[in-house]
């Protein structure tokens, strides 16, 4: 522990909220460069020092995945893992979360379901196979009812309580798929975001359903909108990620959450400056 520390911590007790607050700053700075120096405070018997020291370690976590997730998105380009987005994007928004449990599950699930892919002839096949799995015995469904909340856009939240928004829903057929080599793709459908394996549509936010291109034209019509064959482009990494921000601004613009916002605003602007560089 560094010289002062112990000192700083004797403050942390003051009824003072202003000498508290500064010395939370100065923890701060010790909680950047040195967080194990404080991880033994946090634990501490004294509750509160130890919600304090807690509080400090918490926004050091999320300043550090905050940077990170800004880095990708300065950098990123058009191509980069989007898995590894969503997961990164998760920590930032959230950072006492711990994303390595949930990794963990979707990697069983890749297992489980590489075991059974021999079984399947054709690229339907395999995309019915995978929608019997997730969304038949894994139950993952379209959050209709609660469309627009955050929970529904953060994959370990997705994974967690198995419904999602059609992007978060797509994103997780991709990464198990992939861990059977099941080539899955984003189409950023106007209005409704689907998956293509193959020359195969599909809709992991109806359970699965294979999709033609009348079943598209009709997604469309229901927003007056005409078809145009790019809208079954498939997406870019930076598309994928860009929507995703966007339905996470939308949710935080309809909860008057201005810091997400501000901070959601500032990493498409990112997005946007990086490919700009390219």
């Amino acid at each position: 522990m560094v010289g002062n520390t112990e000192a700083l911590v004797r403050l942390l007790r003051d009824d003072d909220p202003e000498t508290v607050r500064l010395v939370k700053q100065q923890l701060a700075g010790i909680a950047d460069e040195d967080p194990a120096s404080l991880q033994a405070l946090a634990a501490a018997d004294d509750a509160m020092v130890s919600f304090h020291v807690r509080d400090v370690l918490n926004e050091a976590k999320c300043r550090c995945a905050c940077d990170d997730f800004s880095l990708l998105c300065h950098l990123g380009g058009e191509s980069f893992d989007i898995e590894q987005a969503a997961w990164m994007l998760a920590r930032a928004t959230e950072p006492s979360l711990c994303t390595l449990e949930f990794e963990e599950r979707i990697n069983l699930w890749g297992s489980e379901f590489l075991s059974r892919i021999p079984k399947a002839a054709s690229n339907e096949d395999r995309v019915v196979l995978l929608s019997e799995f997730l969304s038949g015995e894994l139950e993952f469904r379209g959050n209709s009812g609660c469309y627009y909340c955050e929970e529904n856009s953060l994959l370990p939240r997705v994974i967690s309580s198995r419904m999602g928004i059609p992007i978060s829903l797509c994103l997780l057929y991709m990464i198990v798929g992939s861990r059977a080599a099941m080539k899955i793709e984003g189409i950023n459908l106007p209005g409704h975001f689907i998956a293509r394996h193959g020359e195969v549509f599909f809709d992991p936010f109806h359970g699965g359903r294979i999709l033609c291109e009348c079943d598209v034209r009709q997604i469309l019509r229901r927003q007056d909108i005409d078809f145009k064959d790019c809208y079954l482009q498939p997406s870019t990494s930076r598309q994928f990620l860009m929507r995703m921000l966007a339905n996470l601004l939308y949710v935080y613009d309809l909860d008057a959450d201005c810091g997400k916002h501000a901070k959601v605003k500032s990493w498409m602007g990112a997005i946007s400056c990086g490919v700009a560089m390219q």
